[in-house]
This record gives structure tokens, C-alpha cells and sequence, in this order.
């Protein structure tokens, strides 16, 4: 026991200070793709080779829109390797409480042979708001947090779901809990039954087995309830998409607060997906 003392004393603090200070995310961790919108020259070789159709377009007279869905990808780097316009970095922390945010896209006119031409709108978000319409999410933002902070001020309880993952997320899932990240110094834990859960964080694409199970445990949560959707599978349905043993996306079933990307998304981003989820982080 005195040896373990000691081991302990030597080592010291090990435990981040996230979110007050940034995530230390090694160079060689692999985050979300990067598009140099202005400078991309052709849509069409990522999209041929991204195997959950995250980048895609759409020609119409002329004229192509381009778009990324990080719900979709699963940070592979194909599309990398094929378009020097395209670079793999390291962000992890990407989760959102829309789905439509995840979404980036831009217009190009197009040459005869079907190449951009020139960019026509820079890239952005697929659903912008308008000043007013901010304004009143931002309000309603404010209402929720606060609400969230009433109810979840000093804990919050997660039951986990694996509705038919590959248990690649489930591996991140169980680092949240090391002595490194050490979710439960947030107040945050895991527990056994959704009944005393306050939060459902689910894994997966929802397979048809799984579906009647997932929406029992989601009734089973005494309100207010949270729900987080993680991975590409989870936002998406991944690689596995929509077929006659998946569902698909987690909120094809129950509904969802928060997605976070990623395949699998490493405990950093889950940290980050989970506390925007109770109000602690706030979006950009």
C-alpha cells in the first residue's frame, strides 16, 4: 500500500483541466477533413472515393454546389489522399446540437469538362439565420441553459446504449473514465438502470433489434432527459446507413440534443458533445 502512495505521489496530477484549458490532441490524431473551398478544383475525385457519401455535389445549369457532412464521415482520409485541395487535421471537437450544422457546402461555376471554374458563394453553414432568428435562438439558448443548470447544476447521470456498434466508440467511451479524463470530477457518471438516468448516450447505427429496446429506455428516463448521438453511425448511420437490419441515425428513432462525429470520436470530443449538451461549453 505505501508503494502505492508513493507511485501515486511521484507521478502526481495527471487528470486534464479541460475544458478551461484547450485539448492537448497529438499531431498524428486524426480529426476532421479540411476543404480549401476557394482553391478546389473538382468535386468529383473525393466524392468518388468517400465511402459513406460525406463530400458530394449536385450540377444544375451550369453550376455545382459542393458540400462535406461531418455527420457522415468517418475521418478515413481518402479523400485526402485523391485532392491536394483536401488535408486531414487533428480538430476532434465537433460535436453540435443540429444536425444541419455539421453541414459546410459552396457553388462553383464549371468548365466544359466539368472542373470548377470559379467559387460563386464561399462555403458556409447549410441553414444560416437571419439576425432576427439568432437572436431568438440565442434567447431560447439562454432559457435552456439555464434550465439544463437548474437540473443538471450539480450531476448528471448517463446510461449508455449500444444499439449496434462495432464497439470502436464504446473503447473511447470507457477512457472517459481513466484518471487522464476522469469524467466523474464534472459530476458526471454512468449508471446501470435509465431510470436514473438524465442523459442517453447511444452508440451505433440502430438495427432493427435494437430499435423497440432503444425507444423503452428512452420512455424509461424521468424527464428533463437528454440525448446524445455518438459516432458517424450514430449522426448518420455511418458506413451501414439505412438497410434492412439498420434503422439508420439514432434520431430516426428518439429524438436528439447533441451529435458528436467521429469514427470513433476520441474522449475529447465526447467530453466536449457531452457537456455542450448540458450547457457548459457553448457553441461557436
Amino acid at each position: 500500500m505505501f508503494e502505492t502512495i508513493r507511485q501515486s505521489l511521484k507521478t502526481g496530477v495527471v487528470t486534464i483541466n479541460y475544458p478551461k484549458t484547450p485539448p492537448k490532441i497529438s499531431s498524428r490524431a486524426r480529426g476532421k477533413p479540411e476543404i480549401d473551398w476557394a482553391n478546389w478544383k473538382d468535386a468529383r475525385p473525393a466524392t468518388n472515393v468517400c465511402p459513406t457519401g460525406a463530400i458530394s455535389f449536385e450540377d444544375a445549369n451550369g453550376q455545382r454546389v459542393a458540400r462535406l457532412d461531418l455527420s457522415k464521415c468517418i475521418f478515413c482520409g481518402l479523400c485526402a489522399d485523391v485532392d491536394k485541395a483536401i488535408r486531414m487535421t487533428n480538430v476532434c471537437e465537433c460535436a453540435a446540437r443540429r444536425r444541419d450544422d455539421l453541414m459546410t457546402s459552396a457553388s462553383y461555376t464549371l468548365k466544359p469538362e466539368g472542373t470548377h471554374e470559379r467559387m460563386i458563394s464561399p462555403s458556409s453553414a447549410a441553414n444560416e439565420l437571419s439576425p432576427a432568428q439568432s437572436e431568438l435562438f440565442e434567447v431560447l439558448g439562454q432559457q435552456i441553459k439555464n434550465r439544463s443548470a437548474k437540473f443538471f447544476g450539480r450531476s448528471l447521470h448517463i446510461r449508455e446504449v449500444d444499439a449496434g456498434s462495432c464497439n470502436g466508440c464504446e473503447v473511447e467511451i470507457n477512457g472517459l473514465n481513466s484518471p487522464i479524463y476522469d469524467i466523474e470530477h464534472f459530476g458526471i457518471h454512468f449508471v446501470a438502470s435509465p431510470r436514473h438516468a438524465d442523459m442517453l448516450l447511444v452508440t451505433g447505427p440502430v438495427t432493427r433489434n435494437m430499435e423497440l429496446a432503444l425507444k423503452k429506455t428512452y420512455d424509461a428516463m424521468p424527464e428533463p432527459r437528454l440525448v446524445v448521438a455518438v459516432g458517424a453511425c450514430g449522426c448518420s448511420g455511418g458506413i451501414f446507413g439505412q438497410n434492412y437490419a439498420t434503422c439508420g441515425s439514432v434520431d430516426s428513432v428518439i429524438p436528439v440534443d447533441v451529435y458528436i462525429p467521429g469514427c470513433p470520436p476520441n474522449p475529447h470530443a465526447l467530453l466536449h458533445g457531452i457537456l455542450l449538451a448540458i450547457g457548459r461549453i457553448q457553441p461557436e
